[in-house]
C-alpha cells in the first residue's frame, strides 16, 4: 500500500516524544492478545504511550486503544525472519549446543527483516491511514521506538545469568600474612578428610568445605563455620581458579557470589600462582547449567516413539521464558478448570471458533481504568484465556516459518512439528511485581506461586470488582475450612477453630530403603517402574511406597491426633493437649500439596516417594468431616478479646512447611512474623541466620485487639489499604493487629470480612455474627484427579515443572475414554501423555488437583 502525503494532522507529529530509558515499548506484542509483529499485519506502537496494539478485525485493540486514550499516532512493526544461509560444508560436524546459562545477545537484524509505517488514526479511525512525515522525525522516532529495549526483552535479559559485582568486603579485603597452602592432591578441609569443593579464606588461609550442592557434591559446611568463628567473609573456591585470574568467590557477610578485583593478588599471599593454574573442578554456574540441562522430562513413548503433539483450542504451550515452568504448569492447570474458563474466556473451549471474543473481556476493555493493558491483571488473565483456550496460537510451525531458536527450550525429537508457544512475559512481570521472589527469573515452587497467584487475584477483584460476588470469582473453588480441635487433657475442655485453606499440605513419612530390600509399601507391586532410566542406578535412594489414604490419616482424624504443651485458658497452666484436625468444608477443586522434604545442610532437598493414588484416581474424604462443638463437650473461655499480649497470625501453610523440616513450632512462628509471612523459604534462611540467637524459642508478643494505646499507623499505609476498598477504620485495625505491617495486614482484612475496625466491647464479635467458612460438608465428598504437576530434580527450587492434565470429550483431540485422556504440558510442547509415564509419575507428583464430582 502506498503511503499518503496527504494528512492534515502531520504537523502534530514534531511534538511526539521518543521513549525513555525507563519507559517499556510493546513493539512486539499486543498488550491485550498474544498477535504479535511476525504477524501479517504487524503491531501498531502507540507514539505516546508505547502501547502495542493488534488490528486484528474481530478484537479491534488498536482502535479501542485509540477511543480511550485520544492518542492518534502509531508505528506499525512487522517483522519478517531473513533466510539463514548455512557456512557449513557437505559433512561438517553441527557446531555445539549452547552451554552457556546466558542469553546470547544476537542481533536482531542479523535474524530479521523490519518493516515500518507511520499511522494517523483522526484520519481513519477504522484501520489507521498510512502517512509520510518528514525525514528527521521519522528517523528520531522510529529509532527510538526499534532500538529501545522492548518490554518482553527486559524481562529476558534477566533469565539466567545474575550479574556478578565487587561488595565491600573484597574491595577492603585485609589479609593476615600466611604461609603457602598445600599442594592440589595434598589439601583437605581443616575440620574433616574432604579434599574436593574446598574454600579457600582469603583473609587468614583457612581451608574449609563448602555446603552440599545439588548434583552430588560433598560437603558439610566447615567453610561457613569459619565465617561463623572468625567473621572472615571472603572466601574462593579451589579448581575453579583459570590462568586469566577468574574463579568463583563467595562473601558470607553478603551471602552472595562476588568478584574479587585483586584475587591475583589476594591469592598470591598464600603461594598460589595464577598463571600455573589450571581449572579442575566445575564452578557454581555450570553446576547449575549441568543440572538444569539434565532436569526434563522424556517426550518418548516406552517404545521410543516419539509422543504424539496435539493442537487446537485448550491445548496451546506457553514457552518458557528462563526458570518458568513452575508458573507455565500452574497456569496450564487453573485454566483446565471450567470456573477459570467461564470467568476468563466466557465459555468452554470445545468448538471455539477463531473469530470468538469474550463478552467480559470486550466490556472490560471498554472501561478499563489503568491507563496500559500490561499494568492491568485482568487484563492479562483475559489475555491469557484467549491465548490459552481460543486454539488461534496452536498450531504447528510452518515451513516458512522460523523454528524456535530459544537457548532456554528443551531437546526434543527430531523432525516433530511442535507449536513456538506462547510467552507471557507481562503477565510474569505484573504478578511478581515487588515479590522478593517472584519478580525474579529464578526458579520457584510451583505450590508456593499458586498460593501467591490466588492472593494477588483476590487482591485484584476485591478492589476493582466489587460488584461481582465474591461466590462466583473461581478462586473460590479452591477455598475450604480446616477445623482444628484442640481439648486439655487436664480439664477437658475443648476449643475449635476453623481456618480458611486453598491447598491442603501433606507430610509423606520417608523410609528408605535399604540395597536389595523389597518394597513392602502400598504399591510394592508396581515398585520396579517408579522412576525412569537415568533416575535409577547406584547411588539413587529408594523409598517405600506409601497411599495417598496413609498421608491424610496422618495428617486428619483421630489417628491424626498430636500431643502438644498448652497453656491452658481455663486454669490448669501448662498442660498436655490433644490436637485434632478435620475438614470444616469441602472445596469445588481439592489441591493437595505432597511435602518430600528433607533438610540436608540446611537446605530443603526434595524425595522421590512413590505416593499411590486410591483405585481409578478417586477419593472419598467422608470420614474426614469435623463436626464442631458437640454435645457434652464444654468450651475453653475465649481470650481473644482480651488486652494482654497475644502472639501475631502467621501463614499456617508455611508454618506447616518449616515444622516438617524440623524446626520447633515457636522458632517458626518467630521466623514467619520477623519476615512479614514472607513464606517458607524466606523465613527458613532467617532461621539459619538467627538459630544462635537466645531468644529463638521465646513467643513474639504484641498488643492485644481492641489496644487503644496502640500507636497510629502512618497516614500513607491507610491510604494504601482504603484504596484496596477497606474503610479507614479497619485499615487502622488491620495495621494495629499487625504491628503496621502492610503484607501481613492486608492478610488479616481477607481473614476477619466482618470486622468493621471499630474496637467496641466483645458482644459484637460474637460467634453468632461470623462470616461461615467457604466450601460446603455436604455429602458425599468424592473427587476424581483432574490434574497433578510433576517435579524433576534434588530441589523445589531447582530442576523442571510439567503439568499433566486430564483432557476432556472435543476438547483439542478425539477423546475415548468418557472421563478424557491425559495430556503433557512441557512448557512450549503439548503432547498425548502415554500410559507408562502417567503411572509412574502421578505416584512421584508434588502437586495433585480433585475435581468434586
Amino acid at each position: 500500500m502506498s503511503m499518503s502525503a496527504t494528512c492534515p494532522h502531520t504537523h502534530d507529529i514534531s511534538g511526539l516524544r521518543e521513549p525513555k530509558l525507563s519507559q517499556s515499548v510493546h513493539r512486539e506484542e499486543c498488550t491485550q492478545c498474544f498477535d504479535n509483529q511476525d504477524g501479517p499485519a504487524g503491531i501498531d506502537v502507540c507514539l505516546v504511550c508505547f502501547n502495542g496494539s493488534c488490528l486484528d478485525s474481530d478484537r479491534h485493540h488498536t482502535r479501542n486503544h485509540v477511543l480511550r486514550s485520544g492518542h492518534s499516532f502509531t508505528l506499525n512493526v512487522k517483522r519478517t525472519p531473513k533466510k539463514k544461509a548455512s557456512n557449513r560444508a557437505d559433512g561438517e560436524e553441527p557446531p555445539a549446543k549452547m552451554k552457556k546459562l546466558a542469553i546470547n545477545e544476537e542481533r536482531e537484524e542479523d535474524k530479521y527483516e523490519h518493516t515500518t509505517v507511520f499511522k494517523c488514526w483522526k484520519c481513519d479511525l477504522q484501520g489507521g491511514k498510512e502517512v509520510a512525515i518528514d525525514v528527521a522525525n521519522t528517523k528520531r522516532l522510529t529509532d527510538g521506538v526499534m532500538l529501545s529495549l522492548s518490554s518482553a526483552r527486559q524481562s529476558e535479559v534477566k533469565a539466567w545469568e545474575e550479574e556478578i559485582t565487587a561488595c565491600e568486603h573484597t574491595l577492603c579485603l585485609d589479609q593476615l600474612q600466611s604461609g603457602a597452602i598445600p599442594q592440589e592432591g595434598l589439601a583437605h578441609c581443616a575440620s574433616c578428610e574432604l579434599t574436593s569443593n574446598l574454600w579457600l579464606c582469603l583473609t587468614c588461609g583457612a581451608l574449609g568445605c563448602g555446603r552440599a550442592q545439588f548434583g552430588g557434591t560433598g560437603g558439610n559446611g566447615h567453610a561457613l563455620v569459619h565465617f561463623n568463628t572468625t567473621q572472615h567473609p571472603v572466601c574462593v573456591k579451589l579448581g575453579t581458579i583459570t590462568p586469566e585470574g577468574g574463579a568463583d568467590v563467595y562473601c558470607y557477610a553478603c551471602n552472595d557470589a562476588r568478584i574479587d578485583p585483586e584475587l591475583v593478588t589476594h591469592l598470591g599471599t598464600f603461594g598460589i600462582n595464577v598463571a600455573a593454574q589450571k581449572k579442575t573442578e566445575k564452578s557454581m554456574t555450570e553446576l547449575q547449567i549441568e543440572q538444569n540441562l539434565l532436569f526434563d522430562f522424556s517426550l518418548t513413548a516406552e517404545d521410543g516413539s516419539a509422543l504424539q503433539p496435539i493442537f487446537g483450542a485448550g491445548a496451546t504451550g506457553l514457552s518458557n521464558l528462563g526458570n518458568s515452568c513452575y508458573m507455565a504448569s500452574v497456569i496450564q492447570t487453573l485454566f483446565s478448570l471450567p470456573l477459570f474458563q467461564i470467568r476468563y474466556y466466557g465459555k468452554r473451549p470445545s468448538g471455539t471458533s477463531s473469530a470468538y471474543v469474550s463478552p467480559a473481556a470486550a466490556a472490560h476493555w471498554e472501561n478499563c481504568t489503568q491507563a496500559l493493558p500490561a499494568d492491568c491483571l485482568e487484563c492479562q488473565m483475559y489475555k491469557l484465556a484467549d491465548g490459552l483456550l481460543s486454539g488461534r496460537y496452536s498450531k504447528p510451525h510452518s515451513d516458512h516459518e522460523q523454528a524456535p531458536t530459544d537457548a532456554l527450550a528443551h531437546p526434543t525429537p527430531e523432525h516433530t512439528p511442535w507449536q513456538a508457544g506462547l510467552k507471557p512475559a507481562g503477565f510474569k512481570a505484573l504478578v511478581g511485581r515487588g515479590h522478593a521472589e517472584f519478580s525474579t527469573m529464578r526458579q520457584q515452587d510451583a505450590e508456593e506461586f499458586f498460593s501467591h497467584l490466588l492472593t494477588v487475584l483476590r487482591r485484584f477483584n476485591h478492589q476493582n470488582t466489587r460488584g461481582v460476588p465474591e461466590e462466583s470469582e473461581p478462586t473460590e473453588t479452591f477455598a475450604f475450612g480446616l477445623e482444628q480441635r484442640l481439648q486439655c487433657q487436664s480439664c477437658h475442655k475443648v476449643r475449635y477453630r476453623v481456618d480458611t485453606m486453598d491447598v491442603l499440605s501433606l507430610g509423606v513419612p520417608a523410609h528408605e530403603l535399604a540395597d536389595g530390600e523389597a518394597d513392602t509399601g502400598a504399591g510394592q507391586q508396581e515398585v520396579a517402574t517408579v522412576g525412569t532410566s537415568d533416575e535409577s542406578g547406584p547411588g539413587k535412594k529408594r523409598y517405600r511406597s506409601v497411599s495417598l489414604e496413609q498421608c491424610l490419616n496422618l495428617f486428619l482424624g483421630p489417628s491424626g491426633q498430636e500431643a502438644l504443651e498448652y497453656q491452658c485458658e481455663g486454669g490448669c497452666g501448662k498442660v498436655n493437649a490433644v490436637r485434632q484436625i478435620q475438614f470444616a468444608t469441602f472445596p469445588d477443586v481439592l489441591v493437595l500439596h505432597a511435602k518430600k522434604f528433607q533438610l540436608v545442610n540446611w537446605v530443603p532437598t526434595k524425595l522421590d516417594i512413590p505416593v499411590i493414588l486410591p483405585e481409578n484416581d478417586e477419593l472419598n474424604l467422608d470420614n474426614y468431616l469435623g463436626h464442631g462443638l458437640q454435645s457434652g463437650e464444654v468450651e475453653l473461655p475465649d481470650s481473644s478479646n482480651t488486652s494482654a499480649p497475644s502472639q501475631p497470625e502467621v501463614d499456617a501453610e508455611a508454618l506447616s512447611q518449616l515444622e516438617s523440616m524440623g524446626f520447633p513450632t515457636v522458632s517458626c512462628r518467630n521466623a514467619l512474623i520477623s519476615t512479614g509471612n514472607a513464606g517458607a523459604e524466606v523465613a527458613m534462611e532467617w532461621l539459619i541466620m538467627h538459630m544462635e540467637d537466645p531468644d529463638i524459642n521465646v513467643p513474639i508478643q504484641t498488643a492485644g485487639s481492641g489496644n487503644s494505646n496502640a500507636p497510629e499507623p502512618p497516614a500513607e499505609q491507610v491510604a494504601m489499604l482504603a484504596d484496596m476498598g477497606f474503610t479507614n477504620a479497619q485499615a487502622k485495625k488491620a495495621l494495629r493487629e499487625t504491628d503496621g505491617n502492610v503484607e501481613r495486614a492486608v492478610e488479616w482484612l481477607f481473614n476477619h470480612p466482618d470486622d468493621t475496625g471499630e474496637d467496641s466491647s466483645p458482644a459484637t464479635s460474637s460467634s453468632d455474627t461470623k462470616k461461615a467458612p467457604p466450601g460446603s460438608s455436604r455429602l458425599p465428598a468424592r473427587y476424581r484427579l483432574k490434574a497433578f504437576i510433576s517435579h524433576k530434580g534434588p530441589s523445589v527450587h531447582s530442576g523442571h515443572y510439567v503439568a499433566h492434565i486430564r483432557m476432556p470429550r472435543g476438547d483439542a483431540m478425539d477423546v475415548d475414554d468418557a472421563v478424557g485422556d491425559w495430556v503433557l504440558f512441557n512448557d512450549e510442547k503439548v503432547v498425548r501423555a502415554d500410559e507408562t509415564s502417567v503411572r509412574d509419575l502421578k505416584k512421584l507428583a508434588y502437586m495433585y488437583v480433585f475435581e468434586r464430582v
